[in-house]
This record gives C-alpha cells, sequence and structure tokens, in this order.
C-alpha cells in the first residue's frame, strides 16, 4: 500500500481574512481568479455543503475530477475531498485555513493530504511538482486581488446575456463548437487555430478585431458537454483583465430555444487609465468589459442563427 503525503503552502496578505476566505468560498469565481481553474459545475450546493466537479490544467494538461467541500464559515476554514481520484492520485483532500494575525494581515495556509496511485518515485515527484506550482500560483492571486485597493466585489464580477434563437439548440451549440470556422463567420474573428489535446477538450486560440480597429490575440481551454454546454477559460488576455471565464448554455425554454452567454472577470485596475484614457474610473472598465465581451457573445449568436437559416 502506497503511503500517505502532506503538503503545506502558506502566504501572507495584507488583506482580511474574510474577505480572502469569502472569495475562496464561491468556487465559481475560481476560473476568473486562479489560472490553473477551467470550469467548476455544480451537482448540489447548500451554505455548508457542496459537491462539484472541477476542471484544472495539471501538468500542462486539463483534467477534472469531482469534490465535496465542507464550508466552516464561523472557523475561516473550508474542507475538501476528491471524490473519485484519478491517477496520478490514489486519494487527496486538504484544507484552506485563513488566520488573523496580530498585525491585522491574514495568513493563509492550503494543506493537501493525499495518496499517490503508485509507489514510484517519478509518480511522486510528478504530484508534488504540480502542487508546487498550482498552490503558490493560487495563493498568489489572492495576494494579488487583495493587494490592489480595492474592494474585491469590484474587480470580480458575473453577468449574463439570455438570448432567443431562431436556430434549434444542436445547431447554435455546433456553431459555438465549431470554433475552427470563426474567422469565415464572424466578423470580430481574424484568424484561428483549435486543437483537441483530449476527447471534449479544446485548446483555442484566436485574433479578435475590437470595435475600435485594434486586434489582440487570446488562447483559451475549453470544456464541451456534447450539444448542452461550453466552458471556457481565457489564457492570454487582454491589459484590462487579470482573469476572464465564460460559459454558453443552449436549452429548449417555454418559450423556444434559447442560448446563455455568462461571462466571469477578473479587473486589472491598473490598466484602467492607460486602456480607457485618463479620468476612467473603475466603473467605466466595468462598463467597458461588460459591453464588449456581451456584444460578442451576442454577434456570434446572431451570426449562428443566421448560418443555420442560410442568410449568412
Amino acid at each position: 500500500m502506497t503511503n500517505p503525503h502532506r503538503t503545506e503552502h502558506t502566504l501572507t496578505v495584507s488583506a482580511s481574512p474574510r474577505t480572502l476566505y469569502d472569495l475562496v468560498a464561491d468556487v465559481t469565481l475560481w476560473p476568473a481568479v486562479f489560472g490553473p481553474t477551467v470550469y467548476v459545475r455544480h451537482f448540489e450546493r447548500t451554505p455548508r455543503q457542496e459537491r462539484f466537479q472541477l476542471w484544472a490544467v495539471v501538468n500542462d494538461q486539463v483534467t477534472s475530477w469531482i469534490s465535496r467541500r465542507t464550508l466552516h464559515p464561523e472557523e475561516l476554514r473550508i474542507t475538501f475531498r476528491q471524490e473519485h481520484s484519478r491517477p496520478p492520485f490514489a486519494s487527496m483532500s486538504g484544507e484552506w485555513i485563513f488566520q488573523e494575525l496580530p498585525d491585522g494581515r491574514c495568513r493563509i495556509v492550503l494543506v493537501h493530504d493525499f495518496v499517490p496511485a503508485d509507489d514510484s518515485p517519478r509518480t511522486l515527484a510528478a504530484i508534488k511538482a504540480a502542487l508546487d506550482r498550482n498552490s503558490p500560483e493560487e495563493l498568489g492571486a489572492l495576494a494579488r486581488l487583495s493587494g490592489l485597493g480595492h474592494p474585491l466585489s469590484e474587480l470580480v464580477f458575473s453577468f449574463t446575456d439570455v438570448l432567443p434563437l431562431r436556430a434549434g439548440v444542436a445547431e447554435a451549440y455546433d456553431f459555438v463548437h465549431r470554433a475552427d470556422l470563426w474567422a469565415e463567420r464572424l466578423p470580430h474573428v481574424a484568424g484561428v487555430r483549435l486543437g483537441e489535446p483530449s476527447p471534449g477538450v479544446q485548446e483555442l486560440e484566436m485574433e479578435t478585431v475590437t470595435a475600435d480597429g485594434s486586434t489582440h490575440t487570446t488562447r483559451s481551454f475549453r470544456v464541451c458537454q456534447d450539444g448542452e454546454w461550453i466552458a471556457y477559460k481565457q489564457l492570454r488576455m487582454p491589459r484590462l483583465l487579470l482573469g476572464h471565464s465564460g460559459l454558453w448554455t443552449f436549452s429548449d425554454g417555454d418559450e423556444g430555444p434559447v442560448a446563455t452567454a455568462r461571462h466571469t472577470v477578473a479587473l486589472n485596475p491598473d490598466a484602467v487609465t492607460e486602456v480607457l484614457g485618463a479620468g476612467s474610473t473603475l466603473e467605466d472598465a466595468r462598463a467597458y468589459i461588460r459591453e464588449a465581451l456581451g456584444n460578442n457573445s451576442r454577434t456570434t449568436l446572431s451570426y449562428a442563427a443566421a448560418a443555420v437559416e442560410g442568410t449568412h
């Protein structure tokens, strides 16, 4: 039987333990906050217990697992356990701890308790390499966001557009899924490279033309659930964003087929005046991002409907 192991990563930051706890407690924000996290989908959720599937980049590959978490808001502590671990893990559990220090700062402790799938030194080295890369990155993201001098609720936020589909659900899903054709189909896309490193996982690089005529290149991982939803995590972002994730869902509503485009973003306040001009505020940046990303989603769906109807 393989031996259990424990890793512990810590970081002290100048922020309220409660604020940091609240950010980590809302796992739906993780794809926009934490670099490794691609998408989180809940199966069960109560104020203290939750069960979800999480997709994340581990050793440069997107993998997924189902986790259970217990929230302890009075103790500023969150425990977690993987329900069915995948190699290289036989099992994985741990906890987040947020400790208030006498000087008002917060000591964040991230613990992982795990059993490797086998006893080989190579497996253990791969696990520790992944944890030693991802854990400090997650702690650093919390420190970076909390150190920007703005309430986190003003920096990290979500918004949703619900659009009726003249096209059917399957046809609209296929249009979004076939991003390799977007340069031919969408006016704001100048070029695309699409790969599928594993079934249901796509890697997308896209050159986008913005409203002012400038271009920027984005890179994303996408997770596709056939015919139902496509989630994505942007890896290369414009200057105004520290993080961006999104979700397309396709369903038959009471009044016909609809698509929902949801975005979760983390703003970079240091880039607001650089990108939007002197005197621009964080509120201006929120409005700009809301319109720019929402417009891209609405444009994509309008062309999806038109393509199916044969008008484009």
